[in-house]
């Protein structure tokens, strides 16, 4: 199933429990989709949500609201059915919104261009915690429920933890060589997976972030995208089009499951039940797969695509005493930074954004 967007589409999500699918777009549009078994998506409406481009989407309340980031810096609840907005918060960064993500049913994560990150409560409708630690964009973000920590990565090749309970920055990895593009944790919270635009995989092992525990060769292009599918494997998404299966520790791409189109692979997201895989590239196309079908392809492992160990090949499991380690956050180039590891906590009132939800 496939579906052309007059523009770029730059991020979706899947609702948490209705077959729809929501889209933002470059020129700051929000487009919704049903889709089925047996049939094309069906487009419900399409939206101008934001003045400028629409860079991260997704359901909240049950599904019953849509959230939106923009590069215009504001944040945008709309109404599931209609598209219609149901408030705003104009200045919710100094900068761009580049990332947002759900954390709890009452709060969510947004990330900027200048590497701020904020948490948003929509219980008391105002901003709860400010992190100022990297020093480039936010281009990924995960949550760690079980330990309340939302893991980010950077443009300044950096990767961060944030302890929410505590209301500071737990660790942060050395500079790397690349940028890191996106993040997964896997191995039951032992490794964190980050993707380069080198292709490289690094692998940190929870607790010693300092350095990566192992670097895998197995793309030839950036790693711009990637979903976490179990906890042995991944699906990446890069920058030649292809959207592969990846083992993690013994490190392999196990098969190349689809190939979306020749540009990079934007976006990719899993349905609730995960029938469905859904992608987005710059061909400007909404991509809907059966899952299954695509696990259940050829068995072809692409040609000398090994693993190569950066720091360590042992197994994953030899870290995880380690677990809880707290570590200073540190710098092997620390001109580079603006701001050395600190967070800062909102003293001031936050704005009443979420009032009419």
């Amino acid at each position: 199933m496939e579906v052309l967007h007059e523009e770029m589409p730059f991020d979706l999500d899947f609702h948490p429990s209705s077959a729809l699918v929501v889209t933002s777009l470059i020129t700051g549009e929000l487009c919704m989709f049903r889709y089925g078994p047996e049939s094309q998506p069906e487009r419900l409406f399409s939206v101008k949500a934001h003045e400028e481009s629409c860079r991260a989407v997704r359901f909240v309340d049950s599904g019953k609201v849509i959230l939106s980031g923009s590069a215009d810096c504001s944040v945008l609840a709309s109404d599931v059915e209609t598209g219609k907005a149901i408030a705003r918060l104009e200045d919710a960064h100094e900068n761009g919104i580049n990332r947002l993500i759900c954390l709890t049913e009452t709060t969510i994560a947004t990330g900027d261009d200048e590497g701020c990150i904020k948490v948003w409560d929509t219980r008391e409708r105002s901003c709860c915690n400010i992190f100022h630690v990297h020093e480039d964009y936010i281009s990924d973000m995960t949550y760690v429920a079980d330990s309340n920590q939302i893991l980010a990565t950077s443009g300044d090749g950096t990767l961060s933890v944030k302890n929410l309970r505590r209301n500071k920055v737990k660790s942060q990895s050395e500079f790397s060589e690349d940028e890191l593009l996106s993040l997964v944790v896997m191995k039951n919270g032992k490794k964190v997976v980050c993707g380069t635009p080198s292709g490289a995989l690094l692998l940190y092992s929870w607790g010693y972030f300092k350095d990566c525990s192992d670097r895998f060769l197995g793309h030839t292009q950036s790693v711009d995208t990637m979903l976490k599918l179990d906890e042995e494997t991944l699906i990446s998404g890069a920058a030649d089009g292809v959207i592969r299966l990846v083992g993690i520790l013994p490190n392999r791409i196990i098969q190349p499951l689809a190939e979306h189109s020749e540009y990079p692979i934007e976006a990719l997201a899993l349905s609730n039940d995960k029938k469905y895989l859904g992608s987005l590239s710059h061909d400007k196309m909404l991509k809907l797969w059966d899952l299954q079908e695509l696990l259940n392809g050829p068995q072809a492992v692409n040609g000398g695509e090994h693993a190569e160990s950066g720091c360590d090949d042992s197994d994953d499991d030899s870290d995880d005493d380690g677990m809880d380690v707290d570590m200073a956050p540190t710098s092997s180039k620390g001109s580079r930074r603006k701001n050395v590891g600190k967070d800062q906590s909102s003293s001031r009132p936050g704005s009443d954004f979420f009032a009419d939800l």
